[in-house]
Order: structure tokens, then C-alpha cells, then sequence
């Protein structure tokens, strides 16, 4: 991570901590959002890293998790980094085996949320484009 960020974008680097949950972390942790993330000392980073890996034992709300209720433990989780990948792929999967509608777009790659796809979503569909681009091409030289 950069560490001439300040803390809040510093945070905001590793995936599955947004804005407002690095701003809830900082909070807890008693640091000041305009310090920047190369001056903290090692205790304060452990700190942080305490509170991004257990936000529920340590007071940040359950609203803010990133995984409400989790299918197979029941519990509150915020995951991060590889873990979010993973956790996806594995709920992709589990719709393709079930043979939802859901599991069905995503395999074909096609919008899943009810989206228009008559008109937008056309960005890998566009092979005509340069087919004809390069006949013209052709044309010329």
C-alpha cells in the first residue's frame, strides 16, 4: 500500500473496505483521517489489521459487513481481498448447479438483474465493428 496516501484512501486500496467502513475503522481505532498511512506506528497497524479482520467483536456494525447472514454459518462476515472472489465463485456455482435463472445468465455472461440488453451490454458482441474496419482497411491499401 502507498504510504503517502492518506489513511482513509490507504484503506480504501484492499478490496472489500469501502469509503465509509475505512472511515468507521479509523474512528474506532482513535487515529485522525488526515494522518498519513507511512506514519502510523506498528501497534496502530496492528490495531487496524485487528479491527479489518474482527469488525464484530470490535463495535463496528453489523450493517456495514459485506456478508449478512451467511448461508453456511448463519453469521455476520466481512470478507476481504481473496476471500470475496472465492466467496462469489462459490455462490455462482452453487446457482449453475441449483439450474437458477440467475446461475443461468451469469454462465452465458448475459445481465442477471433484469437489465435491458436490447440496446446496452453490447461490448463483447462488437466483432462486426472491427470486421468492417478492417475491410475498409483493406480497401485502402
Amino acid at each position: 500500500m502507498d504510504g503517502t496516501k492518506k489513511l482513509v484512501y490507504a484503506l480504501t486500496e484492499i478490496k472489500g473496505i469501502g469509503i465509509r467502513l475505512a472511515n468507521v475503522i479509523i474512528d474506532r481505532a482513535n487515529l485522525h483521517p488526515d494522518t498519513r498511512l507511512g506514519f502510523l506506528t506498528d501497534s496502530e497497524v496492528e490495531h487496524i489489521e485487528d479491527l479489518i479482520e474482527k469488525p464484530s467483536e470490535n463495535g463496528i456494525p453489523s450493517w456495514f459487513f459485506n456478508r449478512r447472514k451467511d448461508r453456511e454459518t448463519g453469521n455476520n462476515l466481512h470478507l476481504i481481498s481473496p476471500d470475496i472472489e472465492l466467496q462469489v465463485k462459490s455462490d455462482i456455482e452453487r446457482m449453475k448447479k441449483t439450474k437458477s435463472w440467475k446461475g443461468y445468465r451469469h454462465s452465458y455472461g448475459l445481465k442477471v438483474r433484469g437489465q435491458r440488453t436490447k440496446t446496452t451490454g453490447r461490448s463483447q458482441k462488437a466483432v462486426g465493428v472491427k470486421k468492417k474496419r478492417i475491410a475498409r482497411e483493406l480497401r485502402k491499401g
